[in-house]
């Protein structure tokens, strides 16, 4: 099944290269190329795509522009890596290199990782006070800097970074004023409550991934018996509609409160280097689209 985007709903779906197991992580799994992944894309009839990771789209913003077009895709923006707590390092290059690329594909989302630092998530060192005042005050930049150049920047609570769990995104939230990516799976994944988030603050969610969680991988994670990278190589992730995450109520919250971005179907997977020969990722995006398409809007 292809998306029929005039029928059911007019929420703006999109695609992640992650989905396909494409990801910035060293060692992650068989890696396919970005002209399978982008040609799968477009035969599900996804509107547009998530950069992925550094080097998976041809470098510099036409070029960028130009590959996506080829499978008439866009650009929704994507997720970006940045080190925020540390008061030697200036990220302001990084996202703007980042944003020209966004402009010129048409995309509107700066993703912003707030990472540890370390290859990796599977670690989650603790900051001190000045760390997260030091953090805060550059992702308030951050989303400042970003209305100026006409995109806006959210912060995307993920396992192994330096914003992960509840009280980690109770913080961003009472002590900055930048708006929210939810991530479904990831908070699940870190023993918060995504539904519960996105109700209670509504007015700052810019961004939505949307995943599903097997809930007894996601407690031996919890329960520290897994690294992540182990978990999601068990399946932590899944197709939507089949795990634990209340994913209707979350998007009918939503929908309700008007919400206008972008739905982006994201699995985390790794592949092996057997599964592309077969069906492969396409067959779990076609069913979390399939049950996205069947939640009444």
């Amino acid at each position: 099944m292809a998306l029929d985007n005039n029928t059911k709903t007019s929420r703006r779906i999109a695609g992640a290269p992650i989905s396909w197991g494409v990801c910035e992580v060293p060692d992650w799994g068989f890696q396919l190329s970005a002209g399978r992944v982008l040609d799968e894309m477009q035969q599900l009839g996804l509107q547009a795509t998530e950069f992925g990771p550094e080097g998976f789209l041809p470098d510099g913003p036409a070029a960028k522009s130009e590959f996506l077009a080829r499978f008439d895709l866009k650009a929704v923006g994507g997720f970006l890596p940045l080190l925020l707590h540390d008061s030697g390092h200036e990220p302001l290059p990084e996202v703007d290199a980042f944003i020209d690329d966004c402009l010129a594909s048409g995309a509107s989302v700066v993703v912003l990782a707030a990472v540890t630092g370390v290859e990796g998530y599977d670690d989650h060192p603790a900051l001190d006070e000045l760390q997260w005042k030091h953090m805060l005050h550059n992702l308030d930049r951050i989303a400042d800097h970003a209305v100026k150049r006409r995109v806006r920047a959210v912060v995307h609570p993920h396992i192994g970074t330096m914003v992960e769990n509840a009280e980690d995104v109770s913080r961003i939230l009472t002590g900055s004023h930048i708006g929210l990516c939810i991530d479904t799976g990831h908070l699940v994944a870190a023993g918060a409550d995504p539904v519960a988030i996105t109700v209670a603050n509504t007015d700052r969610i810019g961004h939505v991934h949307l995943k599903d969680v097997d809930s007894e991988i996601a407690a031996s994670f919890l329960a520290k018996e897994i690294t992540f990278s182990d978990a999601v190589a068990a399946g932590l992730f899944c197709v939507l509609g089949t795990g634990s995450v209340d994913i209707a109520s979350m998007v009918g919250a939503l929908d309700a409160s008007g919400y206008d971005g972008w739905y982006v179907l994201e699995q985390d997977v790794k592949l092996t280097a057997g599964e592309p020969n077969g069906v492969g990722p396409i067959a779990n995006v076609r069913a979390s689209l399939e049950f996205l398409a069947g939640i009444s809007a």
